[in-house]
């Protein structure tokens, strides 16, 4: 059965009273939820639950009202793990590499809840190590896991969503009114820039980056949304986690003793496999070894907070107008502003290359204030037809 629609999360107690993210908001112009746009109940279908920004992110659903089917790693979690968080969230399992366990993982939802209104994507794996030392295991299992797995839930997933935008009321353009269904797909800024030590990892957040900027030209016409999420380094402040007492305070929660002492603690980190460098790389100051050196470095003191993302993402799946990418933390800004930068500049250098100066094309057209209207054109092009124009009168000679 459906869970009913109510108008606003002030209708369902918060999960941390504590709550020091009130002030967050996304840019007006994507009408974010607020006092004066009151959100609607959403249901979420969440892959990746168990990583640290996966469970900010159910906590922080959960704490909205919203209902919650939170999915973890089948060869990490167990179901006895993904049970018992809260009365509305269903706990299961599933491989994002196998198509079957995510087709079982949206049934389960939709036969819980009665529909999907966002998937999120958390999943993902890396090897930290030079691209000389990752063997073909290494390339397969992160873009299984990384790309694949994505492609896996986007497939699965966009036949159930474009049926519901056959449902909605249509725009004068025949575009559905409403959302009729939303991807929040958590990239990297290492889609965005090479990082030493993560190639291939980078190489699969290139990738995905690329399929959802595609996907999202083809099925914005249903009214089907998608994000691209690229966090910073992000550091773990939960208050609690889901796997202690964090929700023993709701009725349906048992309690005692022995309730917890049963229950494997949810692995934090292990999502990166650090690999022993070959000779060449193995130097403490190699290039290769920046990523290993970075999170060695961090620690816990990573700059950007997963509880502070956790709501902005909550945000940006209650928003009416998301952005194809959300950045997270000044890190992640930053480091995309100057790769990008640097990308600007480097097109600037090499430019007159295609497009020549007004020395260059002297006599060729009229100027003004440095602007030719006649005979301008692409070097190489020009190059080409000057060719293409010998060759055509030796035939005709």
């Amino acid at each position: 059965m459906a869970a009913d629609s109510p108008t606003s999360s002030t209708l369902f107690p918060t999960l941390n009273p504590n709550n020091t993210t009130s002030h967050l908001h996304l840019p007006s112009s994507t009408d974010p939820p607020s006092d004066t746009n009151p959100p609607t109940q959403k249901v979420w279908l969440v892959f990746g639950a168990t990583g640290h920004i996966g469970r900010s992110l159910v906590k922080c659903a959960l704490s909205h009202g919203d209902n919650v089917a939170a999915v973890g790693r089948t060869r990490e979690n167990t179901m006895p793990q993904m049970q018992g968080w809260h009365e509305r969230c269903l706990g299961l399992l599933c491989d994002v590499r196998v198509r079957a366990t995510v087709r079982s993982a949206m049934e389960r939802c939709i036969d819980r809840f009665g529909r999907i209104d966002i998937i999120v994507n958390c999943t993902g794996y890396g090897v930290i190590g030079a691209c000389e030392d990752q063997d073909t295991a290494d390339l397969r299992s992160q873009f299984d896991t990384n790309f694949l797995g994505t492609l896996n839930i986007i497939q699965l997933s966009l036949p159930y969503f474009r049926h519901l935008s056959t449902s909605q009321p249509t725009t004068s353009n025949s575009t559905p009114a409403n959302n009729a269904g939303r991807y929040l797909i958590f990239s990297s800024t290492s889609g965005a820039l090479g990082v030493p030590g993560l190639g291939p990892y980078c190489a699969t957040k290139y990738a995905t980056e690329g399929l959802i900027e595609s996907m999202l030209y083809e099925v914005d016409t249903f009214g089907i949304k998608a994000t691209l999420v690229e966090p910073g380094h992000m550091r773990l402040d939960e208050p609690t986690g889901l796997d202690d007492s964090a929700f023993t305070a709701t009725p349906h929660q048992p309690t005692g003793p022995g309730v917890h002492q049963n229950m494997t603690k949810l692995a934090r980190y292990g999502h990166f496999l650090v690999k022993k460098p070959s000779p060449p790389y193995d130097t403490p100051t190699a290039p290769a070894g920046h990523a290993g050196r970075v999170v060695q470095w961090l620690a816990d003191r990573q700059p950007t907070s997963a509880v502070k993302s956790a709501e902005l993402v909550w945000q940006l799946g209650h928003c009416r107008f998301p952005p194809l990418r959300l950045l997270l933390g000044s890190f992640a800004v930053e480091s995309v502003r100057d790769r990008l930068r640097s990308v600007i500049e480097e097109i600037e250098d090499w430019k007159h290359l295609h497009f020549p100066s007004a020395a260059s094309g002297e006599g060729e057209g009229e100027e003004e204030g440095g602007v030719k209207f006649e005979g301008e054109g692409d070097m190489m092009d020009a190059g080409d037809e000057e060719d293409g124009a010998e060759v055509k009168e030796e035939d005709e000679g």
